[in-house]
């Protein structure tokens, strides 16, 4: 009899939010994990990088994100480490597009509107504004970061989450961002690495 293992497309094809501990989900050890292993580097079943809030922030603060644009993860810690949660993400496209770095949560906002950034309309002239609804970039909810232009929010187009696919923006699933949203109190500190 096998063993069920969970896969990063697995868990990026489920939409749920999962907690991860490296001693929760393991794969069968293969000898490149065993390697890295040996040399500090946690990885779990799904190919996430284990992240501890301790390598990123000196104190937790409010609360503490860490997106990790190399394996599409949103790391999550509230004030006392007592909750934390992985999201699967869609990232920057390109590094050009990539900014990493620390900021914090600026402000909230359920049913965001998008408007695309000048360097948008350089390489896609017929973006439009759009309003609140289903077709809208942003999903259900955003949570702007303190750099000009780059949000954590939902997505309506769920092929985009674990790619390569925003404007410099995070995305997980509205379902996810909503969950997020909820905890993250203005001021969250945030990494992106």
């Amino acid at each position: 009899m096998t063993k069920p293992t969970l896969t990063r497309r697995g868990l990026i094809a489920s939409g749920t939010a999962a907690l991860f501990a490296p001693s929760v989900l393991r794969a069968e050890a293969n000898p490149q994990e065993e390697a890295s292993a040996q040399e500090g580097v946690r990885r779990n079943a799904t190919s996430f990088v284990s992240q501890d809030w301790r390598d990123h922030f000196d104190t937790l603060g409010k609360a503490a994100i860490v997106a990790d644009t190399s394996s599409r993860a949103l790391h999550y810690w509230n004030s006392n480490a007592s909750d934390y949660r992985v999201y699967p993400t869609s990232v920057p496209a390109t590094e050009e597009l990539t900014k990493r770095g620390y900021t914090k949560i600026t402000r909230k906002k359920v049913g965001p509107d998008w408007t695309p950034t000048a360097s948008m309309m350089e390489r896609f002239p017929h973006y439009k504004y759009m309003p609140p609804g289903p077709d809208n970039p942003l999903g259900t909810h955003a949570m702007y970061l303190g750099w000009p232009a780059y949000i954590i929010h939902g997505t309506q187009d769920t092929r985009k989450i674990g790619r390569r696919s925003s404007d410099g923006c995070i995305g997980l699933y509205n379902n996810q961002i909503e969950e997020l949203f909820a905890i993250c109190p203005i001021g969250t500190q945030v990494r992106i690495i």
